[in-house]
Formats: structure tokens, sequence, C-alpha cells
């Protein structure tokens, strides 16, 4: 069982929920249990509320659908049951018998469906409007009861609702329609159905629905499923992917004939509900699969997206550091020019260095570099224009000072003269860079 489960890809709580459904319900088959808690997403107990009711003949979840499944009518390939045995062909009149009883019958459900159509066109039957199917079926199941009791569990709901429980659920439909008419239906009904053998069969293996074809929903199936004479009872069941009719019983028969015709036709078919169970639950666990691909796929997407855009913001914060950088130098550059500018338009403009004379003094200026810069100025010459000569050098740093040696004191730019700032000839001066 674990290695089962564990190749359909079920974990130890589904396998639980699944024992504990099979226990509550009593299913003996694990993959009709599988199926039914797959179908209501492993919730135990929406799906054993479910198995109640379609124990009790109510219609589940499926049978909201509005159309039924289509139905196929296989009168060639389908058994056929009545109360008289045929005879064997013995010899050439028995063979000649049977074919000759075969022809006919033929010939008569061929000539017999032809009349009925045609005269469906000239003649208004009443029963070919079906306005209330559940209301036909539900008076067909309180008068039943009140006459003939016990029977198998009656599935209230229409034909459609019906067709649809047995295809979702993979089980056997008994079908059962009631002729008031027919001479055999009293006693089929009191005895056959009534049997506890076949109650439990039924209830067991099939769902069970019936009604009579007085009523529109009943003249309706009996139509389709082309019965000729009743009480009949159609076995419905999914054979190749379609819900196809199996097998039908015309007519009384005791108890246990009809016990014996039931479990030869669930024998026979089972194998096919079994193939669509198993290739239910093989699309199921390839849906399974391909969901799960899906999501590790989206993952991975969703993780290379990822990847992607990361690499995308990093490329994009490197562009635009080297673009700032790029900036920065340009600006720099600009600077730089601006500057050289500004020093050789300063240069310009300095006054011409005077001779050696009482009114002149000789300076010697040392700059942050270890550069020593020496002129001589005027005494009337300001202050400004000792700043002007240091700045056009191009050695100078852009924002300085200067300042005497000792005692040292910072000579203040501005309009006054050298020798009102103190200044004799050879003295030492400093240049001091003020962002350093």
């Amino acid at each position: 069982m674990d290695l089962e489960d564990n190749a359909l890809g079920l974990t130890q709580e589904q396998t639980d929920k699944m024992l504990q459904f099979q226990d509550l319900t009593g299913i003996e088959d694990m993959s009709i249990c599988r199926d039914v808690l797959q179908r209501h997403q492993w919730d135990l107990e929406v799906a054993i509320q479910e198995q109640l009711n379609i124990r009790e003949g109510r219609p589940s979840v499926f049978a909201t659908e509005a159309r039924a499944p289509p139905v196929v009518h296989d009168h060639i390939a389908q058994q056929v049951f009545t109360d008289e045995a045929p005879e064997s062909p013995g010899g050439v009149r028995g063979l000649l018998r049977y074919v000759v009883n075969l022809v006919v019958s033929v010939c008569y459900s061929t000539i017999s469906s032809v009349i009925n159509l045609l005269l469906s066109f000239v003649r208004n039957d009443e029963r070919r409007l079906v306005t209330d199917p559940l209301g036909d079926v539900m008076s067909f199941i309180n008068s039943y009861t009140s006459r003939f009791s016990p029977h198998p569990v009656f599935y209230q709901g229409t034909y459609a609702q019906a067709l649809n429980d047995a295809k979702n659920e993979l089980r056997f439909l008994v079908v059962y329609l009631h002729s008031e008419s027919a001479t055999e239906t009293q006693n089929f009904c009191r005895t056959t159905l009534a049997d506890p053998e076949v109650i439990q069969y039924i209830n067991t293996h099939a769902l069970f629905w019936g009604c009579s074809i007085d009523s529109s929903e009943g003249w309706r199936v009996a139509q389709s499923v082309g019965g000729r004479r009743y009480p009949l009872l159609c076995v419905v069941c999914v054979r190749d992917h379609r819900m196809t009719v199996v097998a039908r019983n015309e007519g009384t028969c005791a108890p246990q004939q009809l016990l014996q015709r039931l479990q030869r036709i669930v024998e026979e078919n089972e194998p096919h509900l079994t193939a669509a169970r198993a290739d239910r639950v093989e699309r199921e666990v390839t849906a399974r699969l391909r969901a799960a691909q899906d999501e590790a796929y989206e993952e991975s997407l969703k993780a290379d997206q990822e990847k992607e855009r990361r690499r995308a913001a990093d490329r994009a914060a490197r562009d635009q550091v080297q673009r700032d950088h790029l900036h920065r130098q340009m600006l720099e550059e600009q600077h730089r020019q601006e500057v050289i500018e500004a020093r050789a338009a300063m240069a310009a403009k300095l006054p011409s260095e005077p001779l050696a004379g009482k009114d002149a003094v000789a300076l010697l200026i040392r700059l942050p570099g270890g550069e020593r810069l020496t002129r001589r100025f005027l005494l009337a010459n300001t202050t400004q224009d000792l700043y002007d000569f240091v700045f056009s050098h191009p050695q100078s740093p852009e924002e300085f000072e200067i300042t005497t040696n000792f005692p040292k004191r910072v000579i203040v730019r501005g309009t006054s003269n050298l020798q009102d700032a103190g200044l004799k000839d050879r003295d030492v001066l400093f240049v001091n860079d003020v962002n350093a």
C-alpha cells in the first residue's frame, strides 16, 4: 500500500484519510476511495457526506449539471435478458428458426420505430413535453414506496442527474422503467425487486433510478433506451469513455435469476470501470506532475528574472557611477582650465616688477609644495597685488593666506599697501593652503 501510494504521489495524511474513508463507507476498492477523495480535494467530511447522500438516494454535488452526458445505445453489443430463455438452435431447423426469429425481431423493431416516429408528427402526446422531470421522479418514488416495500434505494433526482453522478462516481446505474399497464409489473415489484439479496446487491454496486413511463420523464427515457416490454431494467456504465447501455432485462423474472444476471453484467463490465478509474488516476497524476513542473518552472523563471533584475540593477549602478565619475572629471577639468585662464589673466594684470631702490622691497615667498618665489614690490603696492602675484603662479593653491615668519601674523588681503602691512626688504613669507 505504501509503495503504491508513494508511486501515485500520496502523502501519509492522504493515505490515512483514504483508510478512514474506507472504514466509514465500507467501500472495499481502494481506487474508488482515492478517486472520490481526490475529486473533493481530500476533504474527508465532504466526501463521506456525499456518499451518505448517494446511499440515501439524494443527488451529489455533480448532479447540479444541467445536461446529461450522451448515452450510447448499441442494441447489437448490449445484452438483452427476457423471462423466456432463447432456444439454442439444434440442427438445420433450429438454426433456420433462430435466423428467422432474429430477422423478424429486427424488422419489427425497425418498423415500430418508424411508425412511432411518423405518429409523433400527427399525434400530440403530452408526455413529450417534459416540464418537471424531478417532480415526475419524486411522484413515482412516493407512489411506488406506498405500494411496494421493501425496494432498492431510489435515486431522488432526474435521469440527467443520475447519469452525471454515475459517470463521475464511475458506478453502475440501474434504470427501472415502470408501466402500470404491463401485466407482469405487479409481480415483479412485489417479489423480484423486494427480494433482500437483490436489494442489497443493487444498493452496494449501483445507483438505482426509476420512473413511470406514464410520466413525461419516464416516457422520454423509455424512448431513448428503446424499451418494448415492461417492466424494464437497463444497466448503464462507462465503457470506452462513454456512458453505454450495456444490458437490458425485459419483463419479469425470478429474484435469483435477476441477481445472477446483474452479477454477470457487473463482472463483465467491471474491467471497463476499473480501466476508467485507472485512466482517471493517471490523468490526475499527470495533471499533478504537470502542475508541479509548471510551478517549478514558474519558480525557476522568477529566480532567473530576479537574477536578471539584480544584474540589470548592478549594471545600471555601475553605469551611473561611471557617468558620475566622468561628470566629475569633466567638471574638474573645466575648473582646472578656468583656474589656468584665471591665473594667466591675473599675471597679465600684475604691475611690472620695479627695479631695486629705497621704495622697493624684495620678498621671499615659500609655497606649500616647497617652491620658492622671489619678487620685488613697491612699498606702495597693495596686499591684493601680493596675493594676485602668488595666485598667478601655477603651483599656488586656489585658496590660501600669506603669513609672516616671526612673529607669525596673517597678511590680510585688501587695499592696504605693503608698508602699512609692516613688510620690509628680505622678509620671508609663507603661503598656507586654507583647504589643506
